[in-house]
């Protein structure tokens, strides 16, 4: 399940992924959340807590997420990541370069952190 994170400036699109998450998340919350932040912004930034509760995507969440980022590629100014996954520090640090705008991960302890740096 996706939720959005309250409280972030309008070009901020904060989320936080609990349980297994799926196409529909994507299509239903961070989808909308998107648009409503390019509706008054030409870049948006992103903030993704993945926290322990966190269970995994399914394929076709995979897949919305991979449709989301390219369709809007040139739109991502800075991604905050905040996990203490290592699978998924790891994954970032393969494919983190391809992706657009500035990307950083953090862990759950620095969350504060992340947020004031993915909206500084």
């Amino acid at each position: 399940m996706i939720t959005i994170l309250p409280g972030l400036p309008d070009n901020v699109v904060g989320v936080e992924a609990t349980g297994h998450v799926e196409a529909g998340d994507y299509r239903e919350v961070i989808g909308p959340a998107l648009e409503r932040a390019l509706a008054g912004n030409d870049k948006v930034r992103l903030l993704a807590v993945l926290g322990d509760e966190f269970e995994g995507y399914s394929a076709g969440a995979a897949w919305e997420d991979a449709k989301i980022g390219i369709g809007h590629w040139g739109a991502w100014e800075r991604m905050a990541i905040v996990t203490d996954r290592d699978r998924v520090h790891d994954a970032l640090k393969v494919v983190g370069w391809m992706l657009p705008g500035e990307v950083a991960v953090f862990s759950l302890a620095e969350r504060e952190q992340a947020t004031a740096w993915v909206t500084e």
